[in-house]
C-alpha cells in the first residue's frame, strides 16, 4: 500500500500563485502611491507659517528654502524672512 503524504488543499479553498502574487504587486503598488502623496508639500497652516522671522530664525538660513521664494517642504510661495516649525538652519562650514 503506498502512503500519499503530498497534501493538496480542497480546489477553490486555496490562493493560486498568481492570487498571491497579484495581491502582493496591489499592496506593494499603493504603498508606492502613499509614498508619493507623503512627499507632498504641507499647507503653511500646518506648520504655523509665518511671514516674520521668530529668534532670528527665517527661511533664507533654512535647509528647505529655495531662492527665491519656495521650500521644499512648504506648499506655495514663502518669503525670505518667513518662519515655520519645520525650519532647519543651514551648517555652517568654519574654515580657519
Amino acid at each position: 500500500m503506498t502512503d500519499d503524504t503530498t497534501h493538496h488543499p480542497p480546489a477553490g479553498s486555496a490562493a493560486s500563485r498568481r492570487q498571491v502574487l497579484c495581491a502582493g504587486l496591489a499592496v506593494a503598488g499603493g504603498l508606492a502611491a502613499a509614498g508619493a502623496r507623503a512627499q507632498e508639500k504641507i499647507a503653511p497652516e500646518m506648520v504655523q507659517y509665518q511671514r516674520t522671522p521668530k529668534d532670528g530664525n527665517k527661511c533664507a538660513t533654512c535647509v528647505n528654502f529655495e531662492p527665491p521664494d519656495t521650500c521644499k517642504i512648504v506648499a506655495g510661495k514663502v518669503i525670505p524672512e518667513g518662519w515655520c516649525i519645520a525650519y532647519a538652519p543651514m551648517e555652517t562650514s568654519n574654515k580657519g
